[in-house]
């Protein structure tokens, strides 16, 4: 990677320089399908700052960025220029032109909740596929992301629900594995030393009442599905993605020292508030009248004294 200044983060394109869950989402995709690409004719349809483009070449025969953006295209040039099996060029995905079958595998993520003309963008990645090859691709879940969130993300043209998404790939492809993602707070047990033939890993979903259930019982918030012609080869049941800075636990652990912090300054103050408040209202408490029968108060020594001189 050779410098550059980064390319601005507008919502509409990922960056690696944005933080926490979007940083986690974006780049676990790539890192998913990084050992497929291995040895193949690569194509990344809409590859955005290209940071994916670039991982995938690391062990490819050949990657091919492309994106609709000049500017998007023109940074990742500058930025990942250093690898030689890797180029990018500024095309629209509806509107592809390339040679049958020229590429093993076809990446497309996040790019089909961005346009209206889904069928044509498929079709295209389709025509560019080999008769083997895989297409992996991913789409946010309407009901969740959208829905059930009550967000509305500015960016997006048309997002599916489950259902939409895989009548769009199965009406291509005769085999279609889908794939759920979101972040998820977990506890993680995994062995060091696992033995020849060791049992499939174990999943387990709890509610806060403690009811233990089988399995990862989350709704999910994105779709990656891999699709291809052919039987599908051997895939993994499950796919885990991390950093070891956990940045996201960094970020999590200054806001709630910040809010500590915060909570005992708020009880001085709010300790000094009432105070100030018993002060108040001492003094603005009305100065008893004396009883009618009560003696009148002792003149000063001096007003006497001037009283008997008259």
């Amino acid at each position: 990677m050779t410098g550059s200044v980064p390319l601005e983060f507008t919502g509409e394109r990922f960056t690696p320089e944005c933080v926490r869950e979007i940083w986690y989402e974006h780049w676990h995709r790539y890192a998913l399908v990084q050992p497929w690409a291995q040895g193949r004719r690569v194509l990344d349809a809409a590859c955005g700052e290209g940071y994916g483009s670039a991982l995938l070449a690391r062990g490819a025969q050949s990657v091919l960025g492309l994106d609709i953006s000049p500017a998007a295209v023109a940074h990742a040039r500058a930025r990942y220029a250093g690898l030689p099996n890797l180029r990018y060029e500024q095309a629209d995905a509806t509107r592809l032109q390339l040679p049958a079958g020229a590429f093993d595998l076809v990446v497309s993520f996040e790019t089909l909740e961005h346009v209206e003309a889904q069928e044509a963008l498929l079709d295209g990645l389709c025509q560019a596929l080999a008769d083997d090859g895989l297409l992996v691709i991913s789409s946010p879940d309407k009901a969740t992301y959208g829905e059930a969130a009550g967000f509305r993300n500015e960016f997006h043209v048309r997002e599916l629900y489950r259902h939409e998404f895989e009548q769009l790939l199965r009406a291509r492809f005769a085999h279609v594995r889908l794939y759920a993602q979101r972040l998820l707070f977990q506890s993680a047990i995994w062995a060091l030393d696992p033995p020849p033939g060791a049992e499939p890993a174990h999943y387990a979903t709890a509610a806060l009442d403690g009811q233990v259930q089988p399995g990862l019982d989350y709704a999910p918030m994105y779709y990656i599905a891999v699709c291809s012609r052919r039987p599908l080869p051997p895939l993994p049941a499950s796919s885990w993605f991390g950093d070891r800075d956990e940045s996201v636990y960094q970020h999590y652990n200054h806001e709630i020292r910040k809010n500590m912090a915060a909570g005992a300054r708020i009880a001085e103050l709010e300790a000094q508030v009432a105070q100030l408040q018993r002060e108040q209202a001492a003094a603005a408490a009305p100065v008893p009248m004396p009883a009618p029968d009560a003696a009148p108060p002792a003149q000063p020594w001096w007003r006497r004294w001037r009283s008997r001189g008259r």
